[in-house]
């Protein structure tokens, strides 16, 4: 029992950076400047992106028979950059807006190593959707880089 009570926090523990990540890129589309309605997109995007994620370990967890979390992450040790996002985003250019959301993408990025890397007996199935999501989640943090990148060269 000990085993799964582990792997279940290893999952809660993503289910909530993913909630996080959601509220994150919702407030940060809600946040752009009409201007920037293909940053709204993909914003929307990434969001529904999490939401997908959440959804996908909150099975495993049910799987598991554990309590699949709901919230936020509360420590403030993990994904950070999303807690207060509004307040990051409100009277920034686009520059500053991608470099926050860069830096909220490199906080899931390490939350993924760590659950990868956590002593929790994690199955092949479990350690396959954590790579998984985890890719996507690069993915993710790279397009945004080469957005910053892109509007740093246009300067």
């Amino acid at each position: 029992m000990t085993t799964n009570k582990d792997v279940i926090e290893v999952l809660n523990d993503l289910i909530r950076i993913n909630n996080d990540r959601t509220a994150g890129y919702m407030r940060a589309a809600e946040d752009t400047k009409n201007v920037d309605i293909d940053l709204r997109t993909i914003f929307e995007r990434m969001a529904d992106d999490s939401r997908q994620n959440a959804i996908e370990l909150t099975a495993q967890v049910g799987r598991l028979g554990g309590e699949p979390a709901t919230g936020t992450t509360t420590t403030g040790k993990v994904y950070r950059a999303w807690m207060n996002v509004k307040d990051m985003f409100t009277g920034k250019d686009r520059h500053a807006l991608l470099a926050s959301c860069e830096y909220g993408e490199d906080a899931a990025q390490r939350a993924y190593e760590d659950a990868l890397a956590s002593d929790a007996p994690l199955a092949t199935d479990v350690r396959q959707l954590i790579t998984s999501q985890k890719s996507s989640l690069r993915n993710a943090h790279d397009m945004i880089k080469k957005y910053r990148d892109m509007h740093e060269i246009t300067k």
